[in-house]
């Protein structure tokens, strides 16, 4: 986990005041992570294997298999959720999909913080396991509008032969708004 990976987790994560949900946690080190700072915090992942992983290495923490468009939690329960990384791989069609879910499941004022590959435009590229996307901040962050959030902050990096990287805080704004 780089460094200005931890920094930016902790501080978002020291904001927020209530149960978090680790979206697309994979093997769990995001969710230990997010524990460790003091969290109420479950991670859910479509991966089974993923979240044996998380169970054994972490076994203090809530893990459980679930889709990041069916978090399976009641509405407007949670205060925030960590999407590091976990819609990549997503196709930018069902992206919207995902958002929605996350606005559903985030009590007004909660918090998201979404990680990703930034790029010059959302277009597809070869990953480790399956085709990912890069995206704008523009556009992500228009599509988080689109769900009803209201963006607060962004952050790009680029480490030496790396990706681009981006990070997008947003809140969920009143359902009446």
């Amino acid at each position: 986990m780089p460094e200005p990976d931890r920094k930016l987790v902790s501080r978002w994560a020291g904001e927020v005041s209530g149960p978090v949900i680790d979206a697309g946690c994979g093997p769990g080190q995001w969710t230990d992570f997010l524990r460790g700072q003091g969290c109420d915090v479950e991670g859910v992942d479509l991966v089974p294997n993923f979240i044996e992983i998380a169970r054994s290495r972490f076994p203090d923490g809530s893990y459980r298999v679930g889709e990041l468009d069916q978090l399976g939690v009641p509405d407007r329960s949670v205060a925030g959720i960590l999407s590091w990384y976990s819609i990549i791989h997503t196709d930018p069609e069902n992206v919207p999909r995902i958002l929605d879910e996350f606005a559903r499941c985030l009590c007004d004022g909660g918090s998201l913080l979404l990680g990703m590959f930034e790029g010059t435009q959302v277009e597809p590229f070869p990953h480790a396991v399956t085709t990912a996307y890069f995206w704008t901040i523009e556009e992500m962050s228009q599509r988080l509008v689109e769900s009803g959030f209201q963006v607060e902050a962004t952050e790009s990096r680029v480490d030496p032969g790396r990706r681009p990287h981006a990070a997008i805080v947003a809140r969920r704004v009143r359902a009446d708004q």
